[in-house]
């Protein structure tokens, strides 16, 4: 990575406890959010109880992105009627989405946290309906406040997900093996493992990841598989070993 290069090393969710997570990265990703929103006093709490310098990124409420059909959503304790289901997930024109994304921004400024990932399901797939969605979406909500970063899941073409995040201003996060992001300042990687959750990558491919970020002035590798702790200490010493990046304690 050239010298102008931040990095910064996380998981997608606490492996261990949040003391001693602290103390060894220096951001971690909230995936409580994406299940059912937390109180705004636990994202006051856990800021508060952070170290000054430590950043926190959340998913996006779920009910922003995935139908009430998802078993993802035998975590929701929002009450929604049965008439009412068809109006969640999907970025639809809603109010109950727009209801969604404004609990989630409140939450996102409790907690401190700068960057919202939108997770979308296999079943958001390419379609014109879809597309329209998620451009009425992202140009609605408000922006200032927060870098939005998208992850497709299922069947979209690499090509046109890149053009809609360069349309909409948008930071996409797309599968690092499937062909090379597009250039940016910001990559932002979620490490699910190369065949599955449980998954722990070698050392040839920790070097790998390095080598994806050289170029970009921010980088942020997560890690979300069951070896994530490991994996991510890994990569933390092999990146404070370099001495071409910046890279972020």
């Amino acid at each position: 990575m050239n010298e102008s290069s931040m990095v910064r090393v996380g998981c997608c969710g606490f492996p261990v406890r949040r003391n001693i997570y602290y103390q060894e990265f220096p951001v971690v990703e909230v995936q409580q959010t994406f299940y059912q929103l937390p109180q705004m006093a636990t994202g006051e709490r856990w800021k508060e109880e952070a170290p000054s310098d430590f950043e926190f990124t959340m998913k996006a409420w779920q009910l922003i992105t995935h139908e009430p059909s998802s078993p993802t959503y035998r975590r929701v304790q929002t009450v929604i009627p049965k008439e009412e289901k068809k109006n969640y997930g999907f970025f639809k024109g809603t109010e109950e989405v727009d209801e969604a994304w404004l609990r989630t921004a409140e939450f996102a400024k409790a907690l401190g946290a700068k960057k919202i990932i939108f997770q979308s399901p296999a079943s958001f797939y390419l379609s014109k309906d879809h597309i329209k969605n998620l451009k009425q979406f992202f140009k609605k909500i408000e922006s200032r406040s927060f870098t939005f970063i998208w992850e497709p899941r299922g069947r979209w073409e690499r090509d046109e997900a890149e053009r809609l995040c360069m349309e909409l201003a948008i930071i996409p996060c797309l599968d690092p093996y499937q062909g090379k992001p597009i250039r940016g300042d910001l990559l932002y990687l979620r490490l699910h493992g190369r065949t599955g959750y449980r998954y722990a990558y070698s050392e040839k491919e920790i070097k790998e990841l390095v080598r994806m970020g050289e170029g970009y002035p921010q980088v942020y590798l997560m890690f979300n598989n069951t070896g994530m702790y490991e994996d991510a200490r890994r990569l933390r010493k092999l990146l404070e070993e370099r001495k071409d990046t910046c890279f972020i304690p």
